[in-house]
């Protein structure tokens, strides 16, 4: 396995830079029993049944990112890693470099390493990110957000992300009722996504790569109604990782810990699914990875090569597929 592998063509114009409106008509591509259909995903519950059992993320986007100017009027772009200082910074700037932020809110850099930067702020943290903090939107999407609801699921509640859960932006209530009155029940679990996400694999051995770190929870709760599912509907490559990393002899057990579960090509799944949601990933990276192990790396490029020629739209905003192993 190379991580050559995992590369395929996408032309830039396919990069979705704007949500489907509204945004359970984007496209959805159902791959089941070796064939492929184009259907909406306003029409997802024609898929499940009474008794399965939909699991969704309900992490929520921190708004972490800063935009400031250094007093000589060069700008410059903070990413907050956490409540201490520690951020990653793009612009040029070095230590004791003072930034002027809205609302007389100034910063200055006490140490910097490459792009690492410690700071501090003349107000507490948390108050800087209330007062002028934004979604940290991936870099592909250069068209800014109309709102912020754009890149929250409807399921977001407990903030900590760096990253939205994408599969599910194509929820809305209204579909939520179309399942719960089908009798599909809804579970939660919860992972938060870090910055780390973003960062390519650059070992030619995918194997060699050190997954990133990312906090996940399910309560005992949530754990019942997953292990008593008739079938079970996965929303999101998220959420898979953090069933797999509570799995033990086809059951999730409830608890909380520092994921760095790797999955690809070869991984044996410890739970049973009917169905994997997900949106289309980047080339060569851990989440292509990860659904080519659900399915196969072959049957996936596949799928890739025909959304492409059907002009789907990748990555966050973009379509999805309903993927049965």
């Amino acid at each position: 396995m190379k991580l050559s592998d995992f590369n395929y063509n996408l032309p830039r114009e396919l990069i979705a830079q704007r949500p489907a409106v509204p945004r359970t008509h984007s496209r959805l591509m159902v791959l089941k029993n070796n064939s492929i259909k184009h259907d909406f995903f306003y029409n997802l519950p024609n898929y499940l049944q009474e008794g399965d059992v939909l699991v969704i993320n309900e992490t929520k986007v921190l708004k972490i990112k800063l935009e400031g100017k250094k007093r000589s009027g060069g700008k410059v772009e903070l990413m907050l890693e956490d409540e201490k200082g520690n951020a990653i910074i793009k612009g040029k700037a070095k230590s004791q470099d003072k930034i002027i932020f809205d609302n007389n809110i100034v910063s200055e850099i006490i140490n910097k390493n490459s792009n690492k930067v410690f700071l501090e702020f003349n107000i507490p943290i948390n108050e800087v990110i209330e007062k002028i903090g934004k979604l940290p939107i991936p870099p592909y999407i250069k068209i800014p957000l109309k709102k912020d609801e754009e890149y929250q699921t409807i399921f977001a509640e407990k903030e900590g992300s760096f990253a939205a859960p994408t599969a599910g932006l194509h929820f809305d209530s209204s579909l939520l009722q179309k399942l719960h009155d089908k009798g599909v029940k809804l579970a939660k679990v919860c992972l938060h996504v870090s910055w780390d996400t973003f960062l390519p694999v650059l070992e030619e051995d995918p194997t060699k790569h050190e997954m990133h770190g990312e906090v996940c929870e399910i309560d005992k709760e949530n754990a019942d109604i997953i292990n008593k599912a008739k079938r079970l509907f996965v929303v999101g490559t998220t959420t898979l990782r953090t069933l797999e990393s509570f799995a033990e002899n086809g059951k999730v057990a409830p608890g909380k810990k520092l994921t760095k579960i790797f999955i690809y090509p070869g991984y044996k799944f410890k739970l049973s699914y009917t169905g994997l949601i997900t949106n289309f990933h980047l080339p060569k990276s851990t989440l292509l990875m990860m659904i080519s192990a659900f399915l196969s790396r072959e049957k996936i490029l596949k799928a890739y090569e025909l959304a492409v020629k059907e002009k789907y739209r990748f990555f966050s905003l973009g379509d999805a597929m309903l993927i049965f192993p």
